[in-house]
């Protein structure tokens, strides 16, 4: 019942964030912004990860597994529900805010499920268990692109930014009624999912096995966390693979109308190809990896992803999307690999150590940024050379990885 209920949860913060994605296209054009500005959702997102992971592993320590999820699951139900006082108010700051609590409370849940599924077996299966339970998060991203792709971008007005300034007040404040109301509808829909699935956590049995109160210092535990290379490189590896995978999923819907001449419709249709694929391809990748290395699977998608970046740069066309869809495939494995990786032999300090590894999801806050900027400036297929450049960092860590496995020095004493 445990693992059901946190299957739901990867799923949950899967829909969350890629409805969020195609929120920088809408805004972007609701609001009569530069990509830079509009990048500022994927800012106060992430950067939301960033500051609630510490907190969120403090509960860990101090209570259970259990309560953070608790915890993180109300705060992301609230988060979710301000988007419709948002909505009245048609004001972007006050969409950032309700976003920016959607997705600490969101922080609390992924720091707490991670190690919570990497709990309930084994150690040695802990990285293929992970990615069972991973698995589930793109039927939820799936299901965010598809609520995005009926519910908020077929509703958005045909008007551009030259239409919209030609308007009188009264016409443009009902044009962007009519928008921010679409974006509103599926995050109170979200709010309330997440208020059962609040419910049915708490009448569930307590995580006996992992509830213990920690009984070593905070500043301890980040000692001995901080002396271990591999630690410390899958954090900064999983920083760059949350950029890439953001970058490519946010600017999916600019880099197709560009491309194909098409309009966000269609770019929404095409980032819900690129999900699919993503889903099919955890299920494969968590397959192979009863077969294969995760560390030597990581290093070929990557490499891989680096290819397909490449094309899409050179090649602003078809073939350009093509590639774009294809590099979802690759991503699919990433972020659990990474992360059973660099919390492997930890021990009790992998209540900390998790919080590092969502921390680093600050990339997802800072990449998106730079990339929008290089789109301002020079164009936008030139510019998915930043999640190129992410990649190649993730393919240096997982030949350090290979290179280093057998190590002593590389696992927790």
């Amino acid at each position: 019942m445990q693992f059901i209920l946190l299957a739901l949860c990867f799923a949950a913060w899967g829909t969350a964030a890629n409805m969020t994605d195609p929120l920088v296209s809408v805004f972007s054009k609701t609001f009569s912004m530069s990509a830079l500005q509009s990048a500022l959702v994927q800012f106060s997102y992430y950067g939301a990860y960033f500051c609630l992971a510490i907190p969120a592993a403090l509960i860990n320590k101090v209570f259970s597994f259990k309560t953070g999820m608790l915890i993180g699951l109300g705060m992301a139900c609230i988060g979710a529900f301000l988007f419709y006082p948002a909505s009245q108010a048609m004001t972007y700051g006050y969409f950032l805010a309700a976003l920016f609590i959607l997705a600490g409370g969101l922080s609390i849940l992924e720091t707490s499920a991670n190690p919570f599924v990497m709990n309930l077996g084994s150690e040695a299966t802990a990285t293929r268990r992970l990615n069972l339970a991973q698995a589930f998060n793109p039927l939820g991203t799936n299901l965010g692109v598809f609520l995005a792709a009926t519910l908020i971008l077929p509703n958005l007005s045909s008007a551009d930014a030259a239409a919209r300034a030609t308007m009188d007040q009264v016409q443009l404040n009902q044009v962007v009624s009519n928008e921010l109301n679409a974006v509103m509808t599926p995050y109170v829909g979200m709010a309330a999912f997440l208020a059962l699935l609040w419910i049915a956590f708490a009448l569930c049995r307590p995580d006996i096995s992992v509830a213990k109160n920690e009984r070593s210092r905070v500043a301890e535990s980040m000692t001995r966390l901080l002396r271990l290379p591999r630690y410390r490189f899958g954090v900064a590896a999983q920083f760059f693979n949350v950029g890439a995978q953001t970058c490519m999923w946010t600017f999916t819907i600019q880099y197709v109308m560009k491309a194909l001449s098409a309009n966000e419709v269609t770019g929404g249709h095409v980032l819900q190809y690129s999900m699919i694929l993503f889903l099919i391809s955890r299920f494969v990748m968590t397959w192979l990896m009863g077969r294969y290395s995760p560390q030597k699977l990581l290093a070929l998608m990557s490499f891989t992803a680096i290819a397909l970046c490449l094309v899409m740069v050179m090649s602003l066309n078809l073939t350009g999307v093509i590639a774009m869809v294809l590099v979802s495939g690759c991503l699919s494995l990433m972020f659990p690999t990474i992360y059973a990786l660099s919390l492997h032999g930890l021990g009790d300090d992998a209540k900390l150590g998790a919080a590092g590894l969502v921390m680093a999801i600050l990339g997802g806050a800072l990449f998106p940024v730079l990339q929008a900027y290089v789109m301002d400036n020079s164009g936008v297929g030139i510019s998915f050379i930043v999640p190129a450049g992410c990649f190649m960092f993730i393919t240096v860590y997982a030949f350090y990885i290979i290179k280093t496995q057998n190590k002593p020095s590389l696992t927790h004493s």
